[in-house]
């Protein structure tokens, strides 16, 4: 009699290797995305920073404002220049005062907090976000 298909040991074999796979796969997507998430705050401080600069060209003051209140109105009296939308999972603050302008920016699924000041030549080091407990 001719065999058919899989023996039960070659099956749990099989198990056994996408299980091990899938354990060291899982936490690595898991850091890509913080990155991604990263990333997104970054980039959204640095928009705004561009933005503040060229707020000041024009109002020669800067413009001190938290997250949707930083993005442009659609008739241009509010928000900062240029800044269209803000990422979903991104929080932004920016500090303003006549000559200088601080800001601040992380991902509410991102694991660190990006800081920008004028004043120190920009972006700043990042740091990691409290664990609360």
């Amino acid at each position: 009699m001719e065999e058919r298909g899989f023996s039960f040991v070659e099956l749990l074999v099989v198990v056994g290797i996408v299980g091990i796979l899938s354990a060291i796969a899982v936490p690595q997507f898991s850091e890509f995305r913080k990155n991604a998430y990263n990333a997104a705050a970054s980039s959204d401080l640095r928009n705004a920073a561009t933005a503040e600069e060229a707020y000041y060209a024009l109002n020669e003051e800067y413009l001190s404002c938290q997250n949707e209140s930083c993005i442009r109105s659609a008739d241009g009296t509010s928000g900062l220049p240029g800044v269209k939308a803000i990422s979903s999972t991104v929080n932004i603050k920016m500090v303003a005062d006549n000559e200088n302008f601080t800001g601040e920016a992380s991902s509410s699924k991102g694991s660190k907090i990006f800081f920008w000041n004028s004043e120190n030549g920009g972006m700043q080091e990042p740091r990691n976000v409290p664990v609360q407990e």
